[in-house]
């Protein structure tokens, strides 16, 4: 007999959530709940504020009290630091949901006749914990407690036993600590005493400045491996998770106008799909910022709400330029369903531009995200981090259901169908905006390389920027290719004068069979006429005769009646015989 399969019952690690934007996403719900994690990480990178954001949230998201014991900064400070994020610390401190303690740390204080403990930390910290009735604690900076004691021995004993002792109190512990050279803190000892570690790090490559967070390990729980980008702005901690936006999104049917009507020809005759990601490459000058604005005002003139990203002009430049082309975008931004949001690629950092450009969409809740150009992030070699950071967006835009248009410079000297960034596997449309030389003349021209999902064209059309919009012309073709400006006039010119010249034979031809037909029919006229004449004249004969003939047969009839002959007389219309 088969045995019965016993259902599987998985112990869940408890966990306390941190209510830090991305950080529960990755981490499966939270730290681990009453044991130690330690945040480890250089000076600047946001260690303090990240523990002081999750005692905070803790305390007023939760009822879990927390107690704050800090090595470097006093009290004072640490209250004036925090209030940017809208933490009202001696609120909290007046209401016993936090307990804040700067412990100065001398040699003389933990040395005694050469022996080292923390005893009197853990007085320190016990006390505090009763007080508030604390669930979560923070020991910022742990570095000042083991500066005067290079024995390596005595700090990992010391290190275990705090943990340990903490975690027999049963409180959510955050240690920070500074990062050292080659390990992950200055004592390479902490990580292998903590359940969780998380590492936190703010580089500056090429001049840009990058944050990113990384869950070095986590014992008894699954987590994101990844390094994320992080910010700390005025609302605080948060992450963007990659784990979060994967590709189980769903797709749309729905099509929406280009803006351009002959553009939406190509694309089958309906436009992009909504919800999908666009791209328009090419180099300077050949219209892909006006191509992009036209979609804008397509989309507001449906009543959709656009969130415009401009990286090289202010909308003030950009609106007047779109001006001189027939856009006006100026009415739509009053009504509220256009919004502008400018800045230069270089102001912050990849992570800051991203979890911006997150938070405005948020909080605009827009149908379509136009970002001119991709091009302004790319410093030196961050090739890998910009592609990264699109990513994110565009996984993020598609689970959140939005249409996303990016533009992208393409130089001179390379393949046009590789931009600077290489992000073709992102886009669902890619249209790519050429020049056109022919003939000593610049012309643009405008192809569709690829659109996911639907039929297109492959004609490579020449466009203008005319005084009523972007207009795509008639194609071409020569010998040479695709015949655009002077050289498509001239054809034209030659195509009308060819057209004019088949018109005129045809006409003559048209002529000389009318006057065919009309001599025709006159001589059809006059032998009617000689017919009917010859006719007239042949039964007036006709009748002639055959009245003399029926003359002829009367007489003949009285004849024979007056002489009472015996000869048969034939009568006309009868074979019955007489006789007399």
């Amino acid at each position: 007999m088969k045995k019965k399969e016993r259902p599987s019952h998985r112990n869940i690690l408890p966990k306390s959530p941190t209510s830090i934007q991305g950080l529960d996403e990755i981490t499966g719900g939270g730290l681990p709940k009453g044991r130690p994690t330690l945040i480890c990480g250089g000076a600047g990178c946001g260690k303090t504020l990240f523990a002081m954001e999750f005692l905070v949230r803790g305390a007023t998201l939760y009822n879990e009290p927390g107690v704050f014991i800090s090595f470097e900064e006093t009290e004072k400070e640490l209250t004036a630091n925090v209030a940017s994020l809208g933490f009202d610390l001696d609120n909290l401190v007046e209401h016993k949901k936090i307990w804040l303690e700067h412990i100065h740390v001398e040699r003389g204080e933990i040395e005694q006749s050469g022996e080292y403990d923390l005893e009197g930390l853990f007085i320190r910290i016990h006390l505090a914990i009763e007080s508030v009735g604390a669930k979560r604690v923070v020991l910022d900076t742990i570095e000042s407690l083991f500066a005067v004691l290079p024995n390596q021995l005595i700090l990992r004993t010391e290190l275990r036993r705090l943990f340990q002792w903490l975690k027999r109190k049963g409180v959510t512990t955050i240690v920070t600590a500074e990062r050292g050279e080659g390990a992950f803190t200055r004592q390479g000892l902490e990580e292998y005493v903590s359940d969780c570690v998380i590492l936190l790090d703010h580089r500056v490559n090429d001049q840009s400045s990058i944050r990113r967070l990384r869950i070095v390990k986590y014992r008894g729980s699954t987590h994101g491996t990844n390094e994320y980008p992080f910010l700390i702005d005025e609302d605080g901690f948060s992450v963007l998770p990659v784990t979060s936006l994967g590709l189980n999104y769903s797709s749309s049917h729905e099509r929406i106008s280009t803006g351009i009507p002959r553009l939406d020809t190509m694309l089958s005759g309906k436009g992009y799909f909504r919800s999908s990601t666009m791209l328009v490459s090419g180099t300077a000058g050949t219209g892909k910022t006006s191509i992009a604005s036209q979609f804008a005002e397509a989309a507001c003139k449906r009543g959709e709400r656009v969130l415009f990203f401009t990286f090289e002009e202010s909308p003030s430049q950009l609106m007047r330029n779109m001006l001189s082309i027939g856009i006006d975008l100026q009415p739509w931004v009053k009504k509220g369903l256009l919004q502008f949001h400018a800045t230069r690629p270089t102001l912050y950092g990849l992570e800051n531009h991203l979890t911006t450009s997150i938070k405005l969409i948020n909080k605009f809740e827009p149908n379509i995200v136009i970002v001119d150009t991709i091009n302004g992030f790319m410093v030196g070699e961050n090739q890998t981090e910009v592609k990264t950071m699109l990513l994110r967006l565009v996984d993020f835009l598609k689970m959140k259901q939005l249409t996303a248009f990016f533009t992208s410079l393409t130089s001179e000297t390379e393949n046009l169908s590789i931009p600077d960034v290489d992000i073709s596997s992102l886009i669902d449309t890619w249209l790519l905006v050429r020049d056109l030389e022919i003939g000593g003349e610049r012309n643009r021209g405008l192809y569709v390389l690829k659109s996911r999902g639907m039929a297109h064209s492959n004609q490579i059309r020449e466009f203008r920027l005319t005084n009523h919009g972007i207009e795509l012309l008639d194609v071409y073709v020569g010998s040479e290719g695709v015949l655009t400006g002077s050289a498509r006039l001239s054809q034209e010119t030659k195509d009308d004068a060819e057209q004019l010249l088949r018109q005129q034979e045809i006409g003559t031809k048209q002529f000389g069979l009318e006057r065919k037909r009309d001599a025709m029919e006159a001589q059809i006229v006059v032998l009617r006429s000689e017919f009917q004449a010859e006719e007239a004249e042949a039964l007036k004969v006709i009748t002639i005769e055959k009245a003399r003939n029926e003359r002829f047969t009367q007489d003949k009839i009285k004849m024979g009646k007056s002489r009472r002959g015996d000869v048969s007389i034939k009568t006309t219309g009868t074979k019955k015989k007489k006789y007399i």
